[in-house]
């Protein structure tokens, strides 16, 4: 069974099948997700999991078992199952790449479509790119707050085993170095590290033997795990068993900034100075930040980045903003929304810095200063992805710049309001 197909939900295909009825399922429509506001504390949020939405859309399908089971559980009628078994997306899309920031109200996504083609992308869409954004969001927090040293996304046992797969991806995207998911390795080819655990020091009789077998297995470059007892004589241990060429060791208990401090002086006087200190053990950003001057080389995370560090989902909707060219919106209090086919332009000081980012109704479009630059690319044209779509390479490298574009007080892991404001123009 194709399981991507059946990610739409059953109150979007209720909707399909009364619009097919009546006959407003071909009216052309325009869909746009976006953030009423960020995470509760945050100042930015990144866009990731595009990319993938594409991927999905494009091998969107409603096999034999799909229409099986909708026919069986009798979700839709049979007209219904018929256009389900012949849909392919044949719309147009445009949307901020991977690695771009996104500030409440952004038009992230925008999806140009028949109601019908375009409503049973609601569950898909969201549940990719609110579940990648939060996790990518928190991660490059993370990497900001460790200020250029080694992040190792370990986070697989403590997620879903797919979301552990795009978890480590969109990490890397963040500016993480490499990841222990190995899948996440062969299908995105990120680098991949990592160490032994405990239960290996606790299988042999003595921790001598245990690393000795290490680092015959994987020579002296390895990277030991030395906490499973007392530290200073595992750090001991380590050094008389590889030697001052000893790779690594990690700590994964403790106070970390005083087991890093301690561990440090140990290895110099043993002679290992060029030995890096790894630290594991529940990290989050504020954790990193705080062990900023310490005498660590490398940070192993893991539940808080594949949880989003407190802020699971992005929060992103996804809603008709336009249907036969009339502008829609909906006026629930506290869930409005802004209607019409909206773009967006992020203006700069001649420095660099960010300065406001601009949504203004398209297809017109104002005039744009010398530091100007619109953010939304197109990503899908009749139903097929474009040659704009960026690399996970050029998005990890777009991020990078784009946080350089931040003012300071917008990198601050404190509360605060949005790094720059969100400015509308009415048409």
């Amino acid at each position: 069974m194709n399981s991507t197909a059946l990610l739409t939900d059953h109150y979007e295909l209720t909707m399909l099948a009364a619009a097919l009825r009546d006959g407003t399922g071909d009216r052309p429509c325009v869909f746009e997700v976006f953030a009423r506001r960020l995470p509760d504390g945050r100042r930015y949020g990144v866009v990731a999991g595009t990319n993938r939405l594409l991927e999905a859309i494009k091998d969107f399908r409603f096999g034999d078992e799909e229409i099986e089971q909708l026919r069986r559980n009798a979700v839709v009628d049979d007209s219904t199952l018929e256009w389900l078994a012949n849909y392919r997306f044949s719309g147009e899309i445009d949307g901020y790449p991977e690695g771009e920031l996104y500030f409440p109200g952004s038009p992230v996504l925008t999806v140009r479509a028949s109601f019908a083609e375009g409503v049973v992308l609601e569950t898909l869409a969201l549940s990719i790119l609110n579940h990648d954004s939060a996790i990518a969001s928190a991660a490059a927090r993370m990497v900001t707050a460790a200020n250029g040293r080694h992040m190792i996304e370990m986070g697989s046992r403590r997620t879903h085993e797919e979301a552990a797969v795009a978890c480590a991806r969109v990490a890397y995207l963040a500016g993480f170095h490499a990841t222990s998911n190995l899948e996440a390795g062969r299908r995105h080819g990120i680098p991949t590290a990592g160490t032994c655990a405990h239960a290996f020091t606790l299988l042999h009789d003595t921790e001598e033997e245990a690393f000795r077998s290490q680092i015959e297995a994987l020579g002296v470059g390895t990277t030991l795990l030395v906490d499973t007892y007392d530290i200073s004589e595992g750090i001991k241990t380590a050094v008389a068993v590889a030697g001052p060429e000893l790779g690594a060791i990690r700590i994964d208990s403790g106070d970390l900034g005083v087991m890093a401090r301690q561990a440090r002086d140990q290895l110099d006087s043993l002679g290992a100075k060029n030995t890096r200190i790894v630290v594991s053990s529940d990290l989050d950003e504020y954790a990193i930040a705080a062990l900023r001057a310490e005498p660590v080389d490398a940070y192993g995370v893991g539940t808080s980045v594949v949880t989003g560090s407190g802020a699971p989902t992005a929060g992103m909707v996804y809603k008709l903003v336009e249907v036969d060219g009339r502008h829609v919106e909906k006026r629930s209090t506290s869930k409005q929304s802004r209607g019409g086919w909206k773009k967006a332009l992020r203006r700069h000081k001649d420095t660099g810095t960010a300065i406001e980012e601009v949504v203004f109704q398209a297809p017109s479009e104002p005039e744009l200063g010398p530091h100007d630059r619109l953010v939304q690319i197109p990503l899908v044209r009749d139903g097929k992805l474009t040659d704009d779509v960026p690399t996970l390479e050029q998005s990890r490298e777009r991020l990078r710049a784009a946080l350089v574009s931040v003012p300071w007080e917008g990198l601050k892991l404190s509360r605060g309001e949005p790094a720059i404001p969100t400015i509308y123009l009415e048409s």
